[in-house]
């Protein structure tokens, strides 16, 4: 289609010759990429929402022996006392000796020996007020010695939990004769046992006497056993080390004695109102939230005290009742306070439950509740808590399908967040023991990096190289789960319409490889196939680096065909179900079908190769790759996939650019065109210049213009210049140009009015378009190559085509003041080395003809 030097003055070459002798022009690479080659668009495949809020959802490919249950019931039991304080960062060093315990009667003998108190005053003002406070303990919770053997005593000394208090004394006379009573502790090894089985009777009891007996004392009344600072609800501050020491705090004993106020002051009147389960669901509500303000106000949220069993264990009775809004209260107070092992694990179930219901979501962003999920993400073991961990971030999974909640999660750092934690799981490798069970947490955290992605803010975070990398090493990993590939590769099918994210992922260099290597083994998984194939498509739409990687791993092409292959016959078996059902369907479906949909993203994949050069010519000799092509539009008409037929169009006028002698597409030409044919004649439009698009490359064989003549195909070309779009008209004009180079064949163009309405073209487009412009006056000149009056040759359109061209021709007219075009936006380079040259001899041809 371009021009070419004269072999004399009297008779030029048809613009059709293909000129050997002289080197291409810029213009000229950009004319043909123009004519022939495309890149393939497609819809992203689509993920059906799920009906309900599930740990894993209806597709997943875990059974459900193997994966942790979704719905579960959670009761006060679930959560263990002795399993409430937070882990301490001291350790308290076991004892040198074994404590001798004193020998208590048996069957009622009241005459065991009684502890004896220290030898002197001396000694006495040795031992701390802070330890003091613990040997004047006058409750009749604490275990007798009797019931408590030494080894537990032992056991319970060396381990790292705190004192627990439980079991509070009923009256001031009762709690000075207990402390006279044989069965009083003064012994340290057996201070720190407590009783966890705490009557609901004895616990209020503890609550009315305990603020009855602060009060008392605030008023200035003294007691002579028990003073604010050495309450027997109350520890030091000043931390269990200094107990075992003995070391004398005067700063730890004033900040005890405000911390015992504020304790008895704020903290015991609300537990009382949360001890009354009987008391209606608003109520309870307000107490929580008075709760966890009063915790935070007194600087005790995730701190060790000797009340936080009792606050714990009030908290836990609570979950039985039947509320999600209490639910949620009891969840944000139980997290703040720092639990491990199993009330972790139950409070994290508990948390899962309650943002399973959507309806939950206002409350959930009220509560700020995401801040208490992602503060266990960020603190607590992965390895040690995996299990805890999961239900966590299945419950930031629901949260995440909610837009609000999703902004949120992205304002407070999560993805950056759940990138680190998916690194620290990449780490842990297939021979761990908790890799498996890691994988289950994985499947969370993919899935709510797909919705992450969704959201504008959350994608931009996202688009870096960081969760390219993290992902992909996450993918190749976990090839096995199928769950985790899912997600990811819908993360992927997201991030990767963004040029960002394909550049990141083009560097990650194993990614071909990997991608072919899940083809393989999951062939026949179409959600995952379909999402490769889709990911691979935007990867080679504007690399041509990345055409050329994938295209030289080991195996691309026969894994491709294979595809291909195999989803062509799902095709083909599921049209001819199709066809046995009479009457059940007038109609098409909207949207392609899962094998056709396969199909599409493949021949997308196979046109966006074919753009890089040697590629293209690769695949124009492959046998293979072209006959699947032309199968396509044996067995598929537009009416039934117009994507599908249109996709192989396009895929067949990339390879037939390429003019290579083993060319297979050359071969098999003229069955080509009686394929394209049919869709050159349909109603579509669209697929009607794709055809014409193909036959613009294939038309330069006489052997097809002769069958486009035979077919009277030109008149429909003809047609399609009233289109009034460029590129439409730039495809016709290409093919009429080819047909004209013919001899005795410019005749065509007066039919149908062919002449008038390049000429139409030529007014409507020329100052936009100097590529079609050129295209034109080449076919203008073909047209008039045997003609020796301009009259007779252009009739009523030759005063009208001279005065366009001299404009047109009229440098100073069209760049200075460019018709109200921008210079910047129509390179003059297409006007000087394209448009003038063919122009200024079209218009001395018919300037001299006319004459």
């Amino acid at each position: 289609m371009r021009a070419s030097k004269h072999k004399n003055t009297e008779k030029a070459e048809p613009f059709y010759w293909l000129s050997e002798l002289r080197q291409k022009t810029s213009s000229e690479i950009v004319n043909e990429a123009r004519n022939a080659l495309q890149t393939v668009r497609t819809q992203r495949p689509l993920t059906p929402a799920e009906d309900q809020r599930k740990l894993f959802g209806s597709g997943s490919s875990r059974t459900p022996q193997n994966r942790p249950p979704s719905v579960f019931s959670l009761h006060a039991s679930s959560f263990d006392l002795a399993e409430s304080r937070p882990v301490s960062g001291v350790r308290l060093s076991p004892l040198d000796h074994k404590p001798m315990l004193p020998a208590f009667a048996q069957d009622g003998d009241s005459s065991s020996p009684i502890p004896k108190p220290p030898a002197g005053a001396a000694e006495v003002r040795k031992v701390s007020r802070a330890r003091a406070h613990f040997f004047r303990r006058p409750h009749q919770s604490f275990l007798s010695a009797g019931m408590v053997p030494p080894a537990q005593n032992k056991e319970k000394l060396d381990s790292e939990e705190p004192t627990v208090m439980s079991n509070p004394c009923r009256s001031h006379n009762n709690c000075l004769a207990e402390q006279r009573s044989p069965t009083a502790f003064n012994d340290r090894s057996r201070q720190l046992i407590c009783n966890e089985h705490i009557s609901r009777s004895e616990k209020e009891d503890f609550l009315q006497v305990a603020a009855g007996k602060c009060l008392f004392q605030l008023r200035g009344e003294s007691d002579p056993v028990t003073k604010p600072a050495t309450n027997p609800s109350w520890p030091s501050r000043t931390g269990w080390k200094g107990l075992e020491t003995g070391l004398e705090d005067e700063t730890g004993v004033n900040e005890l004695e405000e911390e015992a106020i504020f304790w008895h002051m704020k903290i015991l009147p609300i537990l009382h109102e949360l001890d009354n389960v009987e008391d209606n669901i608003e109520n309870l509500c307000l107490a929580c939230t008075k709760l966890y303000q009063a915790l935070n106000e007194g600087n005790l949220l995730g701190k060790r005290f000797e009340g936080r069993s009792i606050l714990l264990k009030t908290l836990y009775q609570l979950v039985d009742v039947d509320s999600d809004p209490l639910r949620l209260k009891l969840a944000k107070i139980i997290l703040a306070m720092k639990v491990a092992g199993k009330n972790l694990l139950s409070v994290c179930k508990l948390a899962f439950n309650v943002c399973r219901n959507d309806r939950n979501d206002s409350i959930l962003q009220r509560e700020r509740f995401l801040d208490c999920l992602l503060e266990v993400l960020r603190t607590e073991d992965l390895q040690k808590n995996n299990e805890a961990l999961l239900y966590c971030m299945g419950a930031i999974k629901f949260m995440s399908g909610n837009a609000t909640l999703l902004n949120e999660m992205v304002n407070k750092g999560a993805v950056e967040m759940l990138l680190q934690l998916m690194k620290q799981i990449n780490n842990i490798k297939d021979n761990d023991t908790h890799f498996s069970s890691l994988g289950h947490l994985l499947v969370q955290l993919t899935a709510t990096l797909r919705n992450l992605a969704d959201c504008p803010a959350g994608r931009q975070r996202l688009l870096g190289g960081a969760a390219a990398s993290e992902l992909s090493v996450a993918l190749e990993l976990r090839v096995e789960d199928r769950d985790v590939c899912a997600y990811v590769l819908r993360t992927f099918s997201k991030l990767s319409s963004y040029d960002d994210f394909c550049a990141a992922l083009a560097d990650c260099s194993r990614c071909y490889n990997l991608f072919l290597a899940l083809l393989n083994k999951h062939q026949k998984q179409q959600g995952l196939v379909v999402r490769i194939l889709f990911v691979l498509g935007n990867l080679t739409a504007k690399n041509n680096q990345a055409r050329e990687q994938l295209f030289k791993e080991k195996g691309s092409l026969n894994t491709l065909v294979s595809l291909f292959q195999t989803y062509h016959e799902l095709d083909l078996n599921a049209q001819k179900w199709g066809h046995k059902r009479e009457g059940e369907r007038k109609s098409h479906p909207k949207h392609p079908s899962e094998a056709e949909d396969v199909l599409i993203k493949l021949i997308r994949v196979v046109a966006n190769l074919s753009v890089h050069p040697s590629v293209g010519a690769a695949l124009a000799a492959a046998q293979s790759v072209v006959e699947l092509l032309v199968t396509v539009l044996e067995y598929k008409s537009i009416d039934d996939c117009e994507e599908l037929v249109i996709s192989a169009a396009t895929a067949i006028n990339n390879l037939s650019y390429y003019k290579v002698k083993s060319s297979t597409v050359q071969e098999k030409q003229l069955h080509i065109a009686q394929m394209l044919l049919k869709l050159l004649m349909s109603n579509n439009l669209d697929g009607a210049v794709e055809a014409v698009r193909v036959f613009g490359n294939l038309s330069q064989h006489h052997e097809i213009c002769d069958f486009i003549l035979q077919k009277k195909a030109h008149k429909f070309l003809i047609a399609l210049l009233d289109s009034k779009n460029q590129d439409v008209c730039f495809s016709a004009c290409g093919v009429l140009l080819n047909l004209t180079a013919n001899k005795n064949q410019g005749a065509l163009l007066r039919e149908e009015g062919g002449i008038g309405k390049l000429v139409e073209c030529l007014q409507d487009f020329g100052p936009a378009d100097w590529q079609l412009a050129c295209l034109i006056c080449k076919t203008l000149w073909n047209y008039s190559e045997n003609s020796t009056r301009a009259a007779s040759c252009f009739g009523e359109e030759t005063n009208t085509l001279v005065v366009l061209l001299t404009s047109l021709l009229d440098a100073e007219l069209v760049w200075d003041c460019s018709l109200g075009r921008d210079l910047r936006d129509y390179p003059r380079l297409y006007w000087e080395r394209e448009f003038k040259p063919v122009a200024e001899k079209l218009l001395h041809r018919i300037q001299s003809h006319h004459s």
